[in-house]
């Protein structure tokens, strides 16, 4: 399966959080390092990009209010586009100066999930949030070292999240109150596989993981078995997102910092052979 390479004129230092605005017919995905946000429209291919005032991890769609909330710096912020605005909500990360905010996930109660790590990638100072409607930042676990692609269950009785260092893909349940149960290990990645970066549930519960090394993106069944995997023109592959209207494109980052890859830090366009699941929004 060839992937095709979204043509623009930049790469990307750190491509990571892509996500699908289906009110927009558009793939969102920032590009951390490089401090910039970008769209691409599904109608045409063209390709936007804004510049931000700090490294930015992602960005969430609000369900009620126009913009996004985003994970800039180490704060969680409301960030609006046209004209660019940035209101701070929450900074629970303020006293830790060497980290940053990675990566992040809605889930079917308007909650945001997000992990934050360190700039040097070689220490567990990071922690995992859960930002509530009202705008109040809870750590629900740590430590960390590099916090990745949270996933929302189909059912949203359970999550997984990763911590690249370690090679490992962990469960949690989500109790009714928002706290989380023990963290047990679900899929432990096996040498020559890479490391687990960004993840996403499909329709059928297969979950399809960036594989950072690995040159590929990973799909697992349901139960943690390897099923298959996509091969791709970059070693550094970082998320996938499915878009389109019928949620059956999937679209995958990758970085190219530090490699010397013609297409490192490229956006691909691979077919997954399936559905995904709509993305959810943030409900403050």
């Amino acid at each position: 399966m060839t992937a095709r390479v979204v043509a623009r004129d930049r790469r990307d230092r750190l491509g990571e959080g892509a996500m699908w605005s289906a009110r927009e017919n558009a793939l969102y995905w920032v590009d951390i390092l490089g401090q910039r946000l970008n769209r691409v429209l599904l109608k045409d291919d063209h390709v936007d990009t804004w510049e931000m005032p700090d490294t930015i991890g992602w960005v969430i769609e609000r369900e009620n209010k126009p913009g996004f909330i985003a994970g800039l710096g180490r704060r969680f912020v409301a960030l609006t586009l046209d004209p660019p605005t940035v209101d701070v909500i929450a900074a629970p990360e303020d006293e830790r100066e060497g980290n940053r905010f990675n990566d992040a996930k809605a889930d079917r109660d308007g909650r945001i999930w997000a992990g934050s790590m360190p700039f040097t990638c070689d220490r567990p100072s990071g922690r995992f949030y859960r930002l509530d409607t009202d705008g109040t930042a809870a750590c629900v676990d740590e430590p960390y070292t590099i916090p990745n692609g949270p996933a929302i269950a189909p059912d949203g009785e359970w999550m997984l999240h990763t911590d690249t260092a370690q090679k490992t893909i962990y469960r949690y349940a989500i109790r009714d109150d928002g706290s989380l149960a023990e963290r047990t290990p679900f899929i432990v990645f096996e040498d020559g596989w890479g490391h687990p970066d960004g993840m996403t549930f499909d329709a059928d519960g297969g979950l399809w993981v960036a594989c950072w090394g690995g040159s590929c993106v990973a799909r697992f069944t349901p139960d943690g078995r390897l099923d298959r995997r996509i091969m791709l023109p970059a070693s550094q592959i970082t998320c996938p997102a499915f878009a389109g209207d019928a949620l059956d494109r999937m679209f995958v980052t990758s970085a190219g910092d530090g490699v010397d890859e013609a297409e490192g830090g490229g956006l691909f366009e691979i077919d997954p052979g399936c559905r995904g699941l709509p993305p959810l929004r943030y409900r403050g």
